[in-house]
């Protein structure tokens, strides 16, 4: 019987993990739908946005793209990924975005949104 090496895997520029190598074969299935929370800071106003991808949804001053919405196999432990784009109204139409990048619903810490009104997550992939 093999057994599965711990293989390094960069997260994000946030330093190595070590995970088994059966869960880098997992396998992820593209969904067309994604379902977010977003909070307001400042008035505590949270909200679940239903976004699908390729179509902006607005939060505030936010302008929310999904990219790519991903799902894990229905037979294994719940999990989503997002790739994201944000942009901030105030910044203007020709700035850069205040976020582009995958955003994991099971480790939100990994790889998040740093804004001083806004917080946004994935929950889920449809």
């Amino acid at each position: 019987m093999t057994r599965a090496l711990p293989v390094a895997l960069l997260l994000g520029g946030l330093g190595l993990a070590l995970l088994p190598q059966a869960a880098l074969a997992q396998e992820w299935v593209p969904a067309q739908h994604a379902q977010l929370q977003a909070l307001d800071k400042v008035t505590a106003r949270v909200t679940v946005l239903q976004a699908d991808v390729g179509r902006p949804v607005q939060f505030g001053t936010l302008n929310i793209t999904v990219r790519a919405c991903n799902a894990r196999p229905p037979d294994e432990v719940p999990d989503a990924a997002a790739y994201l784009e944000i942009k901030d109204g105030l910044a203007g139409p020709n700035a850069s975005p205040v976020f582009r990048g995958w955003m994991l619903a099971n480790t939100p810490a990994a790889n998040m949104l740093q804004h001083p009104v806004y917080d946004l997550r994935i929950l889920e992939c449809r």
